[in-house]
């Protein structure tokens, strides 16, 4: 376990290998699953507002999804999730032209119609954070339809952490990560 600042990191997200491989996968996470993707309170006003510039990008039964059940939901236990496509994929996902299913809202981010990427929560897929009282606690989630990004991340030599530089810098700072590495570098 690492701890730094408020955060307690598994040593799962130093030591297990991991590259998201999407041919493979076709982005399985985002249809697998109880619910949609979690977010943030912080992040439902963000949903509502850069609605109408992600909207063009998303499915028509997306848009249905989301003008039935709104930006976001709240489930049975009082957490924030996106709307769903009949109980499957998220409603902001997106089939190419590969039939992958990718993030209507990042698409819309690379184009410059939003300054919002995504949901934090997809964004550190397969880190998932859990928030407590006076720390979150980071830890690796080990699901089958990643086996093949276990593969490619071996195959590489790419941790966790690594893999996930950018969404951690996002998430908690600059300086956080750098002493992530350190800690990890010592061990």
């Amino acid at each position: 376990m690492i701890l730094i600042e408020n955060t307690c990191i598994s040593d799962d997200v130093a030591e297990k290998m991991f590259v998201c491989d999407l041919n493979k996968c076709k982005g399985a996470c985002c249809v697998e699953g109880d619910l949609g993707a979690p977010l943030d309170e912080v992040e439902l006003p963000i949903l509502a507002e850069i609605y109408e510039q992600v909207k063009p990008y998303l499915s028509s039964e997306g848009i249905k999804a989301i003008e039935k059940q709104g930006t976001y939901i709240k489930d049975w236990e009082g957490d924030y999730s996106t709307p769903t496509i009949d109980d499957r994929e998220c409603a902001y996902a997106i089939y190419d032209e590969n039939k992958i299913l990718k993030c209507g809202i990042e698409q819309a981010y690379l184009d410059g119609k939003t300054t919002w990427k995504k949901p934090i929560s997809c964004h550190l897929y397969p880190i998932r954070v859990t928030k407590y009282e006076s720390y979150h606690a980071l830890n690796y989630d080990r699901w089958s339809i990643c086996s093949d990004a276990c593969t490619l991340g071996e195959k590489l030599g790419v941790p966790v952490y690594q893999f996930l530089k950018e969404p951690l810098v996002r998430a908690y700072g600059e300086k956080w990560y750098a002493a992530l590495e350190k800690e990890i570098d010592n061990k």
